[in-house]
């Protein structure tokens, strides 16, 4: 049974439960996902800083760095020339900073709508909770579109941090034997741009580590890597979560978002005193590098009015007797 809150502009949360699953959404901090709950575990990482307002320039070190946000029209701060003149893109984008817009509700759904400001692109997102024979479904459907009255570039990803303990393990398609490293603390795995082998990696010191599993908060990782373009038959990741007994596992349609982002963070990040992320994103994405500046085939543009559209589902079910390959 779906237990529904009501919805409206300066409301500060949205509930959606679905019997012990549950999933609360704070559409005035840039529609962040800010729990997911199953069986009385919580999946999502915890705020590192109490919930405020966010700024136009903050870092996203500066805010609470947790739960799910989203990132338009770039990952990385910089900045992009377009038809109206050189764009300023803040830190994880525009898209996490600003108030969403309720647009429908119903029972086990919401959809909000959030606009950016550095360009003129608008992202509205649909999520849907469901209950299936292995557990539950969340179900995203995102459409952005070009509100303005020039050509703007965009990039996304989802910034989904699930929370981890040492053991987890995370399981790509055998397929992918090597990713592409964006960045990482004390580059451990090298310098950005290096292809790391997986899931058994040679360090920058020689050694050998195995990136599927998580490791313990004391040993200060942080580290971003990409696989990707991906194929029909790529579409997939999952977390296992022995102690929480739970499999998240995240799909996409490879045509619409090719690229896989992976922040796998025990305790690494970030680098200043306090609260750090332990944490394993899953990101589908649409591009191979954070950055929007960054030009290459993943690269893409809007034209005024037109839109784009593409989803992402999240399934939460029960680690036993769960095909780790399927």
């Amino acid at each position: 049974m779906a237990e529904a809150r009501g919805i409206g502009a300066a409301e500060e949360n949205v509930l959606i439960r679905v019997g012990s699953c549950s999933v609360t959404i704070l559409p005035r901090l840039g529609g962040k996902i800010a729990s997911i709950r199953v069986s009385g575990h919580e999946l999502l990482q915890a705020p590192l800083a109490a919930y405020a307002p966010r700024t136009r320039t903050m870092p996203f070190a500066a805010s609470d760095a947790s739960g799910w946000d989203e990132c338009l029209p770039s990952v990385a701060p910089c900045t992009v020339e377009t038809a109206d003149g050189p764009v300023n893109i803040p830190d994880h984008g525009d898209i996490w900073r600003v108030v969403w817009q309720p647009v429908a509700r119903s029972a086990n759904s919401a959809t909000f709508r959030g606009e950016c400001f550095s360009l003129p692109l608008a992202l509205e997102r649909t999520v849907t909770l469901t209950e299936t024979g292995k557990g539950w479904q969340l179900s995203l459907d995102y459409t952005v579109t070009n509100t303005g009255g020039y050509p703007a570039p965009w990039s996304w990803a989802a910034h989904s941090l699930f929370v981890a303990e040492a053991g987890d393990r995370i399981i790509l398609p055998s397929s992918i034997r090597e990713l592409l490293l964006e960045g990482g603390v004390g580059d451990r795995l090298g310098k950005a741009g290096a292809l790391v082998a997986w899931p058994i990696a040679t360090l920058a010191n020689g050694s050998q580590t195995d990136l599927s599993v998580a490791q313990p908060p004391e040993s200060g990782i942080g580290d971003k890597l990409f696989a990707g373009p991906l194929s029909e038959s790529e579409n997939w990741c999952a977390l296992e979560r022995p102690h929480a007994g739970v499999r998240i596992r995240v799909s996409f349609d490879p045509a619409a978002t090719p690229y896989l982002g992976l922040w796998a963070c025990y305790g690494g990040w970030p680098e200043r005193p306090g609260p750090k992320q332990v944490c394993v994103a899953l990101e589908p994405a649409t591009a191979l590098v954070d950055s929007l500046a960054k030009i290459g085939p993943w690269s893409r543009v809007l034209a005024p009015g037109e839109s784009f559209s593409w989803p992402m589902n999240v399934e939460f079910e029960s680690i036993q007797g769960v095909d780790r390959h399927a």
